[in-house]
């Protein structure tokens, strides 16, 4: 792949409009953006689940179920929005490598609950470490009010009948958002 754009994209690009927009003129600069803002908030992490062979759906699995110790399939398939035979394939590599344990439920003993192990919480933790690198970095320059800013725009992308559930599994505060 060329690391140099082509003159033609480059004259498109410069037609674009900047700044955010609304109705039928496209953001690019905010979605290009957030590809490469993404691209590198996971590399970091990428990077270190390699060695483990795991990918970022390991890494999605293994960040929630650290974070909530019970929570079972069928909450970790609404948070995540897969199907229950893709979660399948990557729960089972990461129970067969001892990250993560499945337990049966007190009350209902079909029901699987699922924790970290010591070697998960480790992993999960070093993967946040590296992440959390990134993101002081990014918001080291910024006052309080534009931190504030930052939590609402990524919190104002998330489905609106979906941020309630968002935000009681974040913790994250809802003050000024719209729904």
């Amino acid at each position: 792949m060329a690391d140099v754009i082509s003159a033609e994209a480059s004259a498109a690009r410069k037609a674009a409009p900047p700044g955010p927009t609304l109705g039928d003129r496209p953001a690019f600069d905010v979605i290009e953006l957030f590809f490469f803002a993404y691209r590198d908030f996971v590399r970091d992490a990428d990077e270190a689940l390699a060695d483990y062979g795991f990918g970022r759906a390991h890494h999605r699995v293994l960040h929630f179920v650290d974070r909530n110790p019970g929570l079972t399939v069928t909450e970790l398939l609404d948070i995540l929005k897969i199907t229950k035979q893709s979660l399948g394939r990557v729960l089972r590599e990461l129970v067969e490598k001892s990250f993560i344990e499945s337990r049966e439920g007190a009350s209902d003993r079909r029901q699987r609950l699922l924790y970290v192990t010591e070697r998960g919480d480790r992993l999960a933790r070093e993967l946040a470490r590296l992440q959390t690198r990134r993101v002081s970095r990014a918001l080291r320059g910024l006052d309080a009010q534009e931190a504030e800013a930052v939590r609402r725009f990524f919190f104002e992308i998330i489905d609106p009948e979906e941020r309630a559930k968002v935000a009681n599994l974040t913790g994250a505060s809802t003050p000024g958002a719209r729904d």
